[in-house]
């Protein structure tokens, strides 16, 4: 019989619209450290101030993950075109 109570490790939908940075990160897929280079190279927002504490807008991290590249949309490099080795 299948429980309605979900796993210790099952990860929920967010009930509210700011979230910590880890919630942040949990919510796009990645970790902390990964969430905190995208903010700085703008893939993902920056937070916004509650006093003195940093809050993520969640429907501002669905804007910049929806504008992240696809799998089809990723950009070739040079490395791509090299012959593999035998």
């Amino acid at each position: 019989m299948l429980s309605e109570t979900p796993g210790r490790n099952a990860v929920l939908p967010p009930t509210s619209r700011g979230l910590s940075r880890v919630e942040a990160a949990k919510y796009i897929g990645v970790s902390a450290t990964k969430f905190d280079e995208m903010v700085r190279d703008s893939r993902m927002p920056a937070a916004k101030k509650v006093d003195g504490r940093r809050v993520w807008d969640r429907h501002q991290l669905d804007a910049s993950f929806e504008a992240l590249p696809g799998d089809g949309d990723i950009e070739r490099s040079a490395w791509d075109e090299l012959p593999a080795s035998a």
